[in-house]
């Protein structure tokens, strides 16, 4: 549909509207939103500040849990997004240079995988990609959305594309534009939560023996370390330290950064060489206070961000979009105005407390491990003995991990 025509026929009549919903955020969680709606009968507009080879080129890879591997194959994408990504077969889990390591396999679920690795680009290029097999979704980017004017029967947004402004009607507005969310902060919603005192240290390294599709989860009382396998004998590190102990990571001569990493990974990858520029980022958790008004949505980092440990921030977008399009579908189907609060509600209830369940068991992991105070060192010690040594234990954990406990989104039973 052209978006001219349809915002011509926003002037002739007020309760007329050119779309149902609009997504600000064109990023993988509003992408997998407008996905994810492809067969729901609303018509969707996507805004999105950057262009779209711009915005799918970031330099990062993430871990995507089995969860988010199930809901993009009940989308349709995971076809496209597999081929190019990583799977990973094991997890060790260690502190420090301890010798009781804890190692989960896909026995343990009963699945062939224990989760995957995605570079940004392959993962945010597929999806963008399938939105071009999606009639009811219109893209507009690069653009910005510069007002919003929330009424009792739909949202107002002017939206600036280049030199031209766009006025445009619609049902409902989902906010998928990141933790520092504009919409959020225009709709008033205030958060809760903390910045940590680490920083992470991320870097895409080459390794000398092979990874074996295990993926690294070492805690160190500095803070824990990520070691996630890529294509091609690659691993993407994640190393969180205090802010100034990240700072001088980021900035060592590579030779010292690499013989450093070498020494934290216990040398289990032999000799490394670093692929890209190392980057640096704070860490911080957040829970938005409410996840929806009349007429708007949050998902993924516009409505929390948790600790980095265990690669869990961007499985929760993930959930979160394959839930809101649930919710929608359904209302839609039934004939209720999906913009209004007690459907959102629906979302809300189911998405923010688990999510908040995340953001606690992060937080606590992060707090366990980061610390030599010797009580603690116990108690986790304890921890690490009993996911060896009692196998409910080790499930209910690794089901948390995955993102199979909960309540699953219908298109991820498919």
């Amino acid at each position: 549909m052209a978006l001219e025509l349809l915002i011509q026929t926003t002037s002739a009549t007020h309760q007329s509207f050119d779309y149902d919903l609009a997504i600000v955020g064109g990023g993988i969680t509003g992408s997998t939103l407008a996905c994810a709606l492809k067969h729901s009968g609303l018509s969707v507009l996507l805004i999105e500040a950057k262009p779209k080879s711009v915005a799918a080129a970031r330099i990062q890879a993430y871990a995507l849990s089995i969860l988010s591997g199930r809901i993009f194959a009940g989308i349709g994408v995971w076809d496209k997004i597999l081929p190019q990504i990583s799977t990973f077969r094991q997890i060790k889990l260690s502190d420090a240079n301890h010798s009781g390591v804890v190692n989960f396999s896909p026995s343990d679920l009963g699945t062939n995988a224990l989760g995957y690795v995605g570079e940004h680009r392959p993962v945010l290029t597929s999806l963008q990609e399938f939105l071009t097999d999606c009639p009811n979704v219109d893209w507009l980017c690069p653009a910005e959305v510069v007002d919003v004017d929330y009424q009792e029967s739909g949202v107002e947004i002017t939206v600036k594309e280049g030199d031209t402004q766009h006025r445009i009607r619609t049902r409902l507005l989902v906010a998928a534009d990141g933790a520092r969310s504009q919409i959020r902060t225009r709709a008033r919603i205030t958060t809760r939560g903390w910045k940590y005192w680490q920083s992470c240290v991320t870097a895409r390294i080459k390794t000398e023996k092979p990874h074996n599709n295990t993926a690294f989860e070492r805690f160190w009382p500095s803070g824990p370390m990520g070691v996630l396998p890529l294509s091609e004998n690659r691993c993407q590190v994640v190393w969180t330290a205090p802010h100034a102990e990240a700072k001088a990571l980021k900035e060592l001569d590579e030779d010292q950064f690499l013989a450093k990493l070498e020494y934290y990974t216990g040398g289990l990858l032999g000799r490394l060489e670093l692929e890209c520029d190392r980057y640096l980022f704070p860490v911080q958790l957040m829970q938005s206070d409410r996840y929806i008004q009349s007429r708007l949505a949050l998902i993924g980092d516009a409505a929390h961000c948790c600790h980095p440990v265990g690669g869990q921030g961007l499985n929760l977008g993930i959930r979160d979009a394959a839930a809101l399009a649930q919710v929608l579908t359904e209302a839609h189907q039934a004939g209720e105005d999906i913009g209004a609060i007690e459907v959102l509600k629906r979302y809300e209830n189911w998405r923010k407390q688990e999510n908040l369940v995340i953001l606690g068991f992060t937080d606590t992991l992060d707090r366990m491990f980061s610390n030599n105070w010797l009580p603690i060192v116990a108690i986790r010690r304890l921890g690490l003995w009993m996911l060896r040594r009692i196998r409910p234990v080790k499930i209910y954990a690794l089901k948390l991990m995955t993102g199979l406990r909960g309540n699953i989104p219908q298109v991820a039973q498919q």
